[in-house]
């Protein structure tokens, strides 16, 4: 769950390190939990809006998600970075709502915010927009809690004025970013492998200033309506409670016709590679910043899971996987390498990240192109299997140690459309992977010879 303000959407890398990115991919394939003893209740309110809960007693606090398709995928090509700014200005301001509801600029949102005890916070992901609330479940405080999280999810104030000012902080961070290798590589990384494509948008200054008050107000018009709205719950409230929670929060939204909640247009598929590209980009910098990839598999993909357990061996275990032991303890090529999947409602980007000398650089590509060429064409070994399946089934129960993880399991299975019991037979599904069924998988998943190979570092 997204609970900083402005966080920027996934496939936009160029203000993520490799390390940050195959962190990434990582909690994606990980966000995992048991759910025998929890189970998800599920309907349809009156306006539209899907619900799921999952009843949490063990402490009196509730949190809550909601989830529209606006994300960054649905930026203008020319707007980039739409989607964040309206997340951002949702925290700058609201507007009046009667002599009772003054304005409250963002000093008073916070101190409100602080009074209560509660955090509220808003913006866009790469396939969704999020609004996330979290509050004790004492119903005096609760109420007060959503009634001031539905003035900010309907009556953001967009103040021009705030909005030229953060703008230009915006296009600041834009510009120290882009002194970094890691931001340097993960732009070309992103357009290496998703050409034109929403996922491969990156938000510039130039695309910055061409998002104006009006097109904010727009879009939160366009996306933002009770009838597309995913409510996520986790916390201490019967069914009746957290109805009145959800609907209290959409309750200042106008009502949308059938007209408006038409499903909205599907956007093509990331393209598949059709041949291999090297991108060496000369920077000062003291390590080479390495990423090699291509598209990968979408989340609902029946690969998924063979995708998980794979890459765990392949490059995602740490210590333990191929790629760590074939470019860091047999040839101290770099102190970490890893791999990751990063898929979502489009095929995400398949990436091994790894920082080296320069003088190394050529070499580590070397070995890591050799690691994922020979993985896809052998699969894992029975003992690497097993050691997988140990310990992803292993670490299974500690996915749900706290609200907020359970709340990333409900919203995983709302915005993927997976079943309810989906989780309750996780462990079944994974520990019948064989070997076979891994090595069929990346054979249909990865084309080694047709990958992208980003090097930026070694001034030349």
């Amino acid at each position: 769950m997204m609970m900083t303000k402005n966080t920027q959407p996934g496939p936009r890398l160029g203000a993520r390190t490799t390390r940050v990115l195959l962190a990434g991919a990582t909690l994606a394939f990980c966000s995992h939990s048991a759910w025998a003893l929890l189970p998800i209740e599920h309907w349809k309110e009156p306006n539209g809006a899907q619900v799921w809960l999952v009843q949490s007693k063990a402490i009196p606090m509730v949190d809550v998600q909601i989830d529209f398709d606006a994300g960054a995928r649905r930026d203008p090509a020319q707007q980039v970075g739409l989607s964040s700014a309206v997340g951002m200005m949702t925290s700058k301001g609201v507007r009046a709502a009667g002599a009772s509801e003054p304005a409250l600029d963002e000093n008073a949102l916070g101190e409100a915010w602080a009074d209560l005890g509660a955090s509220f916070d808003a913006g866009a992901e790469r396939d969704g927009f999020v609004y996330s609330l979290r509050s004790l479940t004492d119903a005096p405080l609760l109420a007060k809690a959503a009634k001031l999280a539905s003035r900010q999810i309907a009556q953001p104030s967009f103040a021009e004025n705030i909005w030229q000012r953060e703008r230009s902080r915006w296009e600041a961070g834009i510009k120290e970013a882009n002194t970094k290798p890691g931001t340097v590589a993960g732009k070309a990384f992103a357009a290496a492998v998703y050409g034109t494509h929403p996922y491969g948008y990156q938000i510039t200054e130039q695309s910055l200033q061409r998002v104006s008050v009006a097109d904010m107000k727009s879009f939160h018009q366009r996306y933002i309506q009770p009838c597309r709205a995913r409510v996520s719950i986790v916390g201490a409230l019967d069914k009746a409670q957290a109805q009145e929670l959800a609907r209290t929060l959409l309750s200042r939204l106008p009502a949308s016709s059938a007209a408006q909640c038409a499903p909205l247009p599907e956007l093509p598929p990331v393209p598949a590679l059709t041949k291999a590209s090297d991108d060496t980009i000369a920077f000062q910098s003291a390590q080479a910043h390495v990423l090699i990839g291509q598209p990968g598999i979408k989340r609902d993909s029946p690969d998924f899971l063979a995708a998980l357990v794979g890459n765990h061996i392949l490059g995602g275990g740490g210590f333990t996987s191929r790629l760590t032991t074939e470019v860091r303890e047999k040839r101290g090529l770099s102190y970490s390498v890893g791999s990751g999947f990063s898929p979502g409602l489009e095929a995400g980007a398949f990436v091994v990240g790894l920082q080296t000398r320069p003088d190394q650089a050529a070499e580590a590509v070397k070995v890591s192109r050799e690691v994922i060429k020979r993985f896809v064409e052998e699969g894992p070994t029975e003992e690497e299997l097993r050691a997988a399946k140990d310990n992803l089934i292993g670490g299974f129960a500690l996915r749900i140690d706290s609200n907020r993880k359970l709340l990333g399991n409900v919203v995983n299975i709302a915005r993927n459309q997976l079943p309810l019991d989906y989780l309750e037979h996780w462990t079944d599904r994974v520990e019948a992977l064989t070997t076979k069924d891994i090595r069929d998988a990346f054979q249909r998943m990865l084309q080694p010879d047709r990958m992208a190979t980003v090097v930026v570092g070694g001034k030349q």
